[in-house]
């Protein structure tokens, strides 16, 4: 064990430059698989895990808190933090277990096989007005940005003339500028109080939508049912979860193959592929910057051969671990033919993403629907053109022009 701590690295992680991989995180995890460093905004410095073994073992150990953030001004990308307090993402056993079990009952592998139909009737709808408008168009104004936020809120039944408002919602959310914080604390609070009036009336009339399968679910033996309040966060997380993670991989995995030909004409001629091209994708494509939510360490652990004492921040780097060497030959290769073997794009352990489900089948619909109705789609612009998003946490292109 170290007889102290490693030097404490001040960590932007504002890198933008297109899909490249941040080289301050290459650093990082090539330096060894546990670093000290300091975030734009917290309270103090924080351990950052990058080997795949020691974010599996972090993300599944209890002795590592996500609860125990809660009230502290923990160390983050963002001015405002932009997880609610009461949200299963900053919950531990036994009370993340109860909360998890209910939203899982709406992303069960049936459910979600019944979901594919609306979401490839939003696919649909998007690609005809696409067509319609004719090249060139803007691939992220036409479908990344809408088909996340208009499955989620199809699934949840939220009223047509609340979907554009909820969106604004949740960007306000996701930015990094020093100034946002107050802006982003009211959205925080606008979101859950919307949803917070929405459950009532789910609970009197069910329909059925994703919110009121979680609010009529039988709870778990033992257990009581989620209250409206905890149902609303959970809601405000599923739409958060659109807007983030689907929202940039569609554009990032479109970019991706726009600019690589040989894997874009492979996809193109063989549709089939796509479901196991998905995960090769997911594993390489860096969606987001930095880190997202650390955990506490209750007590005294030993990670990969470092002294993590009880009180410290730990935070874990699912994109270094998707890099791994140990676990994935060659690992900045982007190889569509790799033998799949699990990745940490949708986490990992008790905060695995529970609509993982849903959004591989969003992109597998949206990839498969684009490639097959436009299959000489092309960048409409150089890639040295396209500007990218330097303001919020997600890397993806702020607009991709496309034709055909």
């Amino acid at each position: 064990m170290p007889s102290q701590d490693p030097p404490v690295l001040t960590c932007p992680f504002d890198f933008s430059e297109a899909l490249d991989y941040d080289p301050a995180l290459a650093d990082l995890a090539n330096s060894g698989p546990v670093s000290r460093i300091r975030l734009p905004y917290g309270e103090a410095g924080a351990w950052l895990v990058t080997s795949f073994a020691g974010v599996r073992q972090v993300t599944c150990d209890p002795r590592f808190s996500r609860a125990a953030i809660v009230g502290r001004d923990y160390p983050r990308m963002t001015p405002e933090p932009i997880v609610s307090p009461e949200s299963v993402n900053v919950a531990d056993p036994p009370h993340a277990t109860r909360l998890r079990q209910t939203a899982a009952v709406a992303f069960t592998r049936d459910r979600v096989a019944a979901m594919r139909p609306a979401v490839e009737r939003v696919v649909g709808d998007l690609l005809t007005a696409m067509e319609a408008a004719g090249p060139p168009v803007d691939l992220v104004a036409r479908l990344a940005v809408p088909l996340p936020h208009l499955t989620i809120c199809e699934l949840l039944d939220v009223p047509a003339a609340d979907r554009d408002p909820l969106r604004d919602l949740t960007l306000r959310l996701l930015s990094t500028g020093p100034d946002s914080r107050a802006h982003a604390a009211g959205a925080k609070a606008e979101l859950r109080s919307y949803f917070a009036a929405l459950v009532p009336e789910r609970r009197r009339a069910p329909g059925a939508d994703l919110l009121s399968v979680m609010a009529t679910a039988a709870p778990p033996e033992g257990q009581e049912p989620l209250s409206d309040d905890e149902l609303a966060v959970l809601a405000v997380t599923l739409i958060l979860s659109g807007n983030d993670t689907a929202t940039c991989q569609i554009a990032d995995i479109a970019y991706l193959l726009l600019t690589r030909p040989a894997e874009h004409a492979a996809l193109t001629r063989d549709p089939a592929r796509i479901p196991a091209a998905l995960e090769e994708l997911l594993r390489y494509i860096p969606f987001r910057k930095g880190v997202g939510i650390p955990r506490i360490a209750l007590e005294d652990t030993d990670v990969e051969g470092t002294l993590i004492r009880a009180g410290d921040y730990v935070h874990v780097s699912y994109l270094a671990a998707n890099r791994d060497p140990a676990v994935f030959p060659d690992p900045h290769d982007l190889d569509l033919d790799r033998p799949g073997r699990p990745h940490m794009t949708f986490g990992w352990g008790g905060h695995h993403c529970v609509a993982a489900p849903l959004a591989r089948a969003e992109l597998d619909i949206a990839l498969t629907g684009l490639l097959t109705r436009f299959p000489t789609l092309r960048l409409a612009t150089t890639p040295a053109d396209i500007a990218w998003d330097t303001t919020t946490i997600r890397r993806w292109p702020l607009s991709l022009p496309v034709a055909w």
